[in-house]
């Protein structure tokens, strides 16, 4: 604008104009500039109360109606579960989770399997199995009741493997042996020599369900590379693992001949002594029959006394026996183990001291 009024070729009107545009231009661009201050100064101060509300608002007025979360009650006690949930505000159901569509008296003797809840409406549905039996694998499927495995012919610590991996607690497990000559180990002795006990029978057979009232045993037999016998035995308690154990038949005829004998000279005694005594009763009995007869009755009933008596204590208790010995019923003994032993007839038809 300077230069228009100092060079010499414009003329005046056409310097009043220019000079008159350029003032124009500064007050309007002025104007505009003034306009986006205040606009963006506005907008700060706005933005300001706005944050400070933010600022002051409760974090629980956000999650106030929010609903609870539910824990998972799984495998817990159905009683438990259906009080906790009902303290927090949820109402309950509860069904049989097998098959079995059983109805539920006493929720504490059940536990849950599967549970399913409506957060928005606040109820919560318990699909639940008796205490002790294993939940189905969906809700409505049959019980999982575990399989009885294979175990025949493996060794002891084999067999706990597999009923381990089939879910079949140790603590049921029932442990005889299978020789006459052998105690039935404890589940700890079996343990300790695990790979030298092995197992000649088992029940219930492979493939068959172990329900909660099932028994489960199996029937061992112990050897070494170097035991004189390293094979189960074809059926269970009929022979000895040592055979020199096995008391030989003329023993058992012995036994039983001496006992038949005895028993038979404690009666024929009392009958020879009470015929004598009958007898010389009776002679005198001409002159004296009342001492004649009170003789004989005496004597032949105290002599039959006798023997009764001591066939009586050949039934009573031996003290300690060996099982699998040859006996005389009815006797009870104890092994050396102190396992109670009864003579009865064993699978060979004789009678031999086996567990009572």
């Amino acid at each position: 604008m300077v230069a228009m009024w100092t060079v010499p070729p414009w003329r005046w009107f056409a310097k009043l104009g220019a000079t008159f545009g350029a003032l124009l231009l500064f007050a309007i661009g002025g104007g505009i500039g003034g306009q986006l201050d205040d606009g963006s100064t506005d907008k700060a101060n706005a933005k300001a109360p706005a944050a400070a509300d933010e600022r002051h608002t409760p974090a629980s007025s956000a999650t106030a109606s929010a609903p609870p979360e539910i824990a998972d009650y799984t495998g817990r006690s159905l009683a438990e579960a259906e009080e906790r949930t009902r303290s927090v505000g949820f109402t309950t159901t509860r069904h049989d989770a097998s098959t079995e569509n059983r109805a539920i008296h006493n929720s504490a003797n059940w536990r849950v399997c599967f549970q399913d809840s409506d957060t928005a409406r606040m109820t919560i549905d318990f699909a639940a199995a008796k205490s002790g039996e294993p939940c189905p694998k969906e809700d409505g499927g049959p019980l999982a009741w575990p399989m009885m495995p294979d175990v025949v012919g493996a060794t002891y610590a084999s067999a706990v493997k597999s009923l381990t991996h089939s879910g079949i607690s140790l603590s049921r497990v029932t442990l005889d042996d299978v020789y006459l000559d052998v105690d039935a180990p404890t589940a700890d002795e079996a343990a300790k020599n695990g790979n030298e006990w092995h197992v000649c029978f088992q029940s219930p057979d492979d493939k068959k369900q172990v329900h909660s009232t099932t028994e489960v045993r199996l029937d061992l037999g112990r050897w070494t590379d170097d035991s004189s016998v390293r094979s189960c035995p074809d059926s269970k308690d009929t022979t000895y693992e040592d055979p020199a154990n096995a008391p030989d038949s003329h023993e058992d005829e012995d036994g039983d001949g001496s006992g038949s004998a005895s028993g038979g000279d404690g009666h024929s005694s009392g009958a020879a002594r009470s015929g004598s005594s009958g007898g010389s009763g009776a002679p005198s009995g001409g002159n004296t029959p009342s001492d004649g007869s009170s003789g004989g009755s005496s004597s032949g009933g105290s002599s039959s006394g006798g023997g009764a008596s001591g066939g009586g204590t050949s039934g009573g208790s031996s003290g300690t026996v060996h099982p699998g010995a040859f006996c005389s019923p009815p006797a009870t003994g104890v092994t050396a183990a102190g396992t109670p032993m009864v003579c009865g007839p064993a699978a060979d038809g004789r009678n031999r001291w086996h567990h009572a």
